[in-house]
């Protein structure tokens, strides 16, 4: 049977969108996960063939895996990933057995952002930044404020805003603690409008398949809650963008494979924030495909396999996608108003990831948003109306969460949130998302 080897997955974002479109498409599915909880719960992966479970972080592992699944009568057509840093894995597998890989040293590049940085630094791309080596903390740099992060952060984890001395000292002594022997990188914050660039590279051409406007709620982390389709493809300001990220991505050595750039436009110019050799994840797929008929998942599997990517759009639609965060920890006892949020205006897709018993969290990484919904309208504006009026129709009902169910981490993130009336007001906007209900705390 013609197989495709999927290395790690997530239960509702690109990387599973990808092992749907290769179901579709006749392929045996085979997901190597470390991730006890899949094996447990099985049924929730119908797409997937055949599951077992692999210490993912040990390529050679990973290795005595596929050559298991070799001897047996599995024709392994393409090894990949969508999830960091195992894009990497999958890129250095597929060379070593012969078949189609994505460009593993640029890979490599783009996951260390120390890496990314020092590779761009001669460039206009790169903001000011220096990088510390994680032991005694150096003198703060001049400039306020400034971002701390950890060189293998991904979902804005281990990424901190520091506008004051203390808050400086702090990031960096939990960055150290965390990582003690993991260098930190400290850049100039940038003002500016964020942009998610979508491209897949083939034969050395970068193919921009959708830019996107990002909105950015600051909560502690920088949690990504709404994304615009921008379906204009002329002007003078986009144009500059698609040379920003073509230049980019050439500088990293990209001449095969996916990569999602997130730039920021600051005192007239493109600065990149990070590069991701991958597409980004969340309902990012299935919002390139609501905009304009692409699935881009799957035109990446195609690429795998050696078949050349249908990127064309094949409509275009004004497009938001909307997610619902929470302003309160607690535990999930019920979620309410998906149907009326089906039922809105324009709203195309509605999903909600936590289940009954589930411990929800102001959001301290990207994976704390726990709804979305993707609407269309005949405007930007009222697509971006439909989707924000969809989402406000659901809500969380939480109980009170005893805190000994948080790590260290969100224990500590909570705190900075509550003596930070900035991270206060910003989560106030959501607010409309939960219900703290005093019924039935206990």
């Amino acid at each position: 049977m013609k197989t495709i080897i999927f290395i790690g997955t997530n239960k509702s974002c690109s990387s599973y969108e990808a092992i749907k479109a290769s179901e579709r498409m006749r392929y045996y599915t085979v997901l190597l996960t470390n991730r006890k909880s899949f094996i447990e719960k099985r049924q929730d992966f119908p797409y997937v063939h055949l599951m077992e479970l692999c210490d993912i972080d040990n390529i050679n592992e990973v290795r005595a895996a596929i050559d298991r699944l070799s001897e047996s009568c599995l024709e392994i057509q393409a090894i990949v990933s969508f999830i960091d840093p195992y894009c990497h894995t999958a890129a250095v597998l597929s060379q070593e057995y012969g078949l189609k890989y994505f460009s593993q040293d640029a890979i490599g590049v783009m996951l260390d952002k120390i890496a990314s940085r020092e590779i761009l630094k001669d460039s206009s791309y790169s903001p000011s930044f220096r990088v510390a080596d994680g032991g005694k903390m150096p003198e703060m740099p001049d400039g306020m404020p400034l971002v701390l992060k950890s060189p293998m952060s991904s979902a804005s984890r281990d990424v901190h805003i520091a506008r004051t001395y203390r808050q400086y000292e702090r990031a960096y002594k939990e960055l150290t603690k965390k990582s003690p022997n993991t260098p930190i990188l400290i850049e100039k914050f940038l003002e500016g409008s964020q942009f998610l660039v979508e491209t897949l590279t083939v034969n050395g051409r970068v193919n921009v398949v959708a830019i996107i406007e990002q909105e950015i709620t600051f909560t502690g982390r920088f949690i990504v809650t709404g994304y615009k389709m921008i379906t204009d493809d002329g002007g003078e300001f986009l144009r500059t963008l698609k040379d920003a990220a073509s230049s980019i991505i050439h500088t990293h050595g990209m001449l095969n494979g996916p990569c999602h750039l997130e730039l920021r436009y600051s005192q007239g110019e493109w600065k990149l924030i990070e590069a991701n050799p991958r597409i980004a994840g969340g309902a990012v797929n299935l919002f390139i495909e609501t905009a304009y008929g692409v699935n881009l998942a799957k035109e990446t599997l195609r690429f795998a396999l050696g078949f050349e990517p249908e990127l064309e759009h094949k409509y275009k639609k004004e497009t938001f996608l909307q997610y619902v965060i929470v302003s309160k920890e607690g535990v999930l006892q019920k979620v309410t108003g998906k149907n009326m949020a089906l039922d809105s205006h324009g709203v195309e897709c509605v999903y909600i990831r936590p289940r009954k018993g589930s411990i929800l969290l102001p959001p301290l990484s990207m994976g704390h948003r726990y709804a979305y919904v993707i609407a269309t309208g005949s405007t930007a504006g009222e697509a971006k109306e439909n989707a924000k009026t969809g989402a406000s129709k659901i809500k969380f009902h939480l109980g009170r969460a005893d805190v000994k169910a948080f790590n260290d981490t969100e224990r500590s993130a909570l705190r900075e949130m509550k003596r930070d009336r900035n991270i206060i007001k910003a989560l106030d906007n959501f607010s409309y998302n939960t219900v703290f209900d005093a019924r039935i705390v206990k």
